[in-house]
């Protein structure tokens, strides 16, 4: 009687360390980024909030659209729950026979280790709202933190701060976004003026456009000494316009108080740009556009047929723009902006082109490298807002969780966390 009382209590014991082992047993989390994800822009906040614990994060580049790899930690599993991030539970054995199998030289596949979560910082007025910019509205979304910073903090040193920046719908060319004709008379508009101006005159200059030149100056220093940068819309040609007319007055009265060079268009300097050459600036203060970089005006593209084409890279050789591209559909949804695209033509030869729509002749998502950093331009406005105007309500992203426009941006905010070199495992 007493042995098979012993017996069943050593049963029940080892019942009892199993299932406390369980978790143990099973080491990792796998959470998937290809259409079995329900929150792909939610899986993005729960690997950054990941590297804010101090707990590694490896990005499975082109496995299941750009997975994420973590160690077992019961909270990040909880975490995946609340957030409503799809989660997958696999053992110590199958995680190392994954990742062996995609470091395998034939696989156009690789992990890349990511340790630290990125400072990041929006380049944006202090009036705007999360939902005037694509970039801090899904920054909200997936829950991960950013600074606002204007011109007084980049002039003030305070980019050294920050591994990644990006660059709201803003004008550099100092004439407020050619909204005159049209806004001039809007508090909004007004308001926009005025806190510019005032910024200018504090900061020692006397020209808006003066100021916004300098400002460029030292993103770019920025971006030359490692650091990464980020821009859609507006703020890609502007940037590039304002480093080709340095010197120069691009702005008419209406936006500085004195005429425009006459000859601006034959005095620009491309060897200072980004991503473009060859441009000329619109001169007309009254048109809508900045240069002929943008595509807005002459595209001839039905919305029904509006898509772009990511390119695939290797994942071994080319591991940023890999990192760039991740995605769960290599075709991407097209959307309006003030800028819209860039035509393929104007795009510097050594920018790398990752996603055009080739019919028309559009480069839509480039990038390139300067000195020790990196940036990117992506054309539009919201990508799950076709053609946002002044005044239309906020993208619902909890409409669009698996928006893969918005991956794009998200792909970007982790990428400074990934060590750039491809790591065996």
């Amino acid at each position: 009687m007493d042995y098979h009382f012993k017996r069943i209590k050593l049963v029940f014991t080892i019942s009892i360390f199993l299932a406390l082992a369980a978790p143990v047993q099973a080491m990792y989390l796998l959470v998937p980024m290809d259409k079995s994800q329900q929150n792909h822009l939610k899986a993005y906040g729960i690997a950054y909030w990941t590297l804010e614990q101090a707990t590694e994060v490896k990005w499975l580049l082109n496995y299941r659209g750009g997975s994420f790899l973590i160690q077992y930690n019961s909270e990040i599993q909880n975490e995946c729950m609340v957030r409503g991030v799809s989660v997958e539970t696999i053992a110590d054995g199958q995680a190392a026979n994954l990742l062996m199998e995609i470091a395998r030289d034939e696989i156009n596949q690789d992990a890349v280790s990511m340790q630290k979560a990125p400072k990041i910082a929006v380049y944006s007025p202090p009036n705007k709202q999360p939902w005037d910019d694509a970039v801090t509205l899904v920054l909200t979304y997936a829950e991960i933190k950013y600074d606002v910073i204007y011109d007084e903090e980049i002039l003030n040193g305070k980019l050294k701060d920050y591994d990644w920046l990006h660059l709201h719908h803003e004008d550099f060319t100092g004439q407020y976004g050619k909204f005159f004709r049209n806004y001039q008379h809007m508090p909004w508009y007004q308001q926009e003026v005025n806190t510019n101006q005032e910024v200018a005159k504090r900061m020692g200059f006397l020209k808006v456009s003066e100021m916004k030149q300098i400002v460029a100056r030292e993103i770019q220093s920025y971006i030359v000494n490692g650091g990464f940068l980020f821009a859609m819309c507006a703020a890609t040609d502007t940037y590039d316009i304002s480093m080709a007319a340095a010197g120069i007055d691009i702005c008419e009265s209406m936006f500085d108080g004195d005429p425009a060079d006459p000859q601006m268009n034959e005095k620009l300097d491309y060897d200072h740009t980004l991503a473009f050459q060859n441009f000329k600036v619109e001169s007309d203060p009254f048109k809508y556009e900045f240069s002929d970089i943008d595509v807005t005006d002459d595209r001839k593209v039905p919305r029904e047929q509006d898509y772009f084409t990511l390119f695939e890279f290797s994942a071994k050789w080319d591991p940023v723009p890999t990192m760039l591209c991740q995605n769960h559909t290599s075709m991407i949804p097209g959307f309006m902006g003030q800028t819209t695209a860039f035509r393929k033509d104007l795009v510097k030869p050594n920018v790398l082109i990752m996603g055009e729509n080739k019919a028309a002749g559009e480069a839509r998502y480039i990038h390139g490298e300067i000195g020790k950093g990196f940036w990117t331009f992506y054309g539009g406005h919201d990508p799950e807002d076709y053609r946002h105007l002044v005044g239309d309500p906020p993208t619902d992203l909890n409409l669009h969780p698996s928006s893969p426009g918005y991956r794009l941006i998200l792909n970007n905010v982790l990428f400074p966390a990934a060590k750039k070199k491809k790591q065996k495992t």
